[in-house]
């Protein structure tokens, strides 16, 4: 049998990419929130519910952090990796309202302040932004040209 040999060995999650004039909303989460240190920032988002669409599940997912709803647009990657436990898929989306996350209060939130030590729009260039593929892939490309999905690995397009 294979490594994964069940759904509850893979969970699904949604992230959202909001870009604007050059820079990648992210957000570092608190210690307990996370696997790793919390030396690196990532997009947005979590885990899918069973019964959820993508969309349903991104919608409820950022605004449970943000206390934004998201304009949802493109499906721009898909990402498989190990956490050492399990497979995890996720699926990177488009979000275009970004001038609406440019002023958050966290503390209005249901999961924001509970989970998110810090957001804002990062370079990414110059920004430790896990998974790694969002450091060096051309966003603006990705999202202005309809590039195909691309498929990262373990942080690798």
């Amino acid at each position: 049998m294979s490594q994964v040999e069940s759904p509850q060995n893979r969970r699904v999650n949604l992230r959202a990419i909001i870009f604007k004039n050059g820079k990648l909303f992210c957000q570092k989460l608190k210690a307990s929130h996370t696997l790793h240190d919390n030396e690196f920032w990532c997009t947005p988002g979590g885990g899918i519910e069973f019964g959820e669409s993508l969309h349903e599940g991104l919608t409820r997912e950022i605004i449970e952090e943000t206390g934004v709803k998201p304009v949802i647009g493109n499906l721009l990657f898909i990402q498989q990796f190990m956490d050492g436990e399990r497979e995890q898929l996720e699926f990177f989306f488009h979000v275009t309202n970004a001038d609406d996350y440019d002023t958050l209060d966290l503390a209005n939130t249901s999961h924001g302040d509970i989970e998110v030590a810090q957001c804002g729009f990062v370079d990414p260039k110059t920004t430790v932004i896990k998974p790694d593929f969002l450091m060096t892939v051309d966003l603006e490309d990705a999202i202005t040209n309809s590039s195909p999905i691309r498929i990262a690995y373990d942080g690798k397009l």
